[in-house]
C-alpha cells in the first residue's frame, strides 16, 4: 500500500493550478511567512489546502 505525501512542492503547485513552476516557488513562499515558517522547512498539503481554499481531497490525486 502507497502511502499519500503530506509536503508539497512548486511542481504539484503547476499540476493543479496550471500556472508555471516559478508561481508555485512564490505561492509556497507567500504560505511560509503566513505560517511563520523558515525557509528550510515543508509546507503540508493541509497548510496548502488551508491557504488556497482548495479541498484536500481535490489535491491528493494529483500527487500520486
Amino acid at each position: 500500500m502507497k502511502q499519500a505525501r503530506v509536503v508539497i512542492y512548486p511542481k504539484d503547485i503547476q499540476l493543479i493550478t496550471g500556472k508555471s513552476e516559478r508561481y508555485g516557488r512564490m505561492l509556497l513562499s507567500k504560505i511560509r511567512r503566513a505560517y511563520q515558517k523558515d525557509e528550510h522547512q515543508f509546507i503540508t498539503v493541509h497548510e496548502f489546502a488551508s491557504f488556497t481554499g482548495i479541498p484536500e481531497d481535490a489535491i491528493e490525486p494529483y500527487l500520486k
